[in-house]
């Protein structure tokens, strides 16, 4: 997991370590300061004890150990992080599903960065 001294704007949570660590870079070359996760239940553990959450979550739906689908029901159940809104992405074709998960938003990998960017200045700004 990636942290940093400041609370982080975005956790980024995918099993996928490249994607993560490109994602991680580019972002903080934007400006945006980062956590990352590799599970869901990595991504559990650090909401529930960073002091600060962060104010988006980034969630790749397809997952081993936990999937995205599974966070984010662990996520909606407990009060203190049901509110942080998550943008979903996933190569996956299971768009008629992503309503369950209400997110704000949800991308298709590969990510068009610059629509990721969008999404990002809408909700985690």
């Amino acid at each position: 997991m990636t942290t940093h001294a400041r609370a982080a704007d975005i956790l980024i949570v995918d099993d996928d370590r490249s994607i993560r660590e490109l994602l991680v870079e580019l972002l903080e070359e934007e400006g945006w300061r980062i956590a990352s996760a590799s599970t869901g239940l990595e991504a559990l553990t650090y909401l529930r004890t960073v002091s600060e959450p962060p104010r988006l979550i980034l969630l790749d739906l397809m997952m081993r150990e936990m999937n995205g689908w599974e966070f984010r029901a662990a996520q909606q159940a407990d009060p203190v992080l049901a509110a942080i809104p998550v943008v979903a992405f996933s190569a996956a074709n299971n768009v008629d599903k992503w309503p369950e998960l209400e997110a704000v938003a949800y991308l298709s990998k590969p990510l068009d960065f610059d629509a990721l960017l969008v999404v990002l200045e809408c909700y985690a700004r």
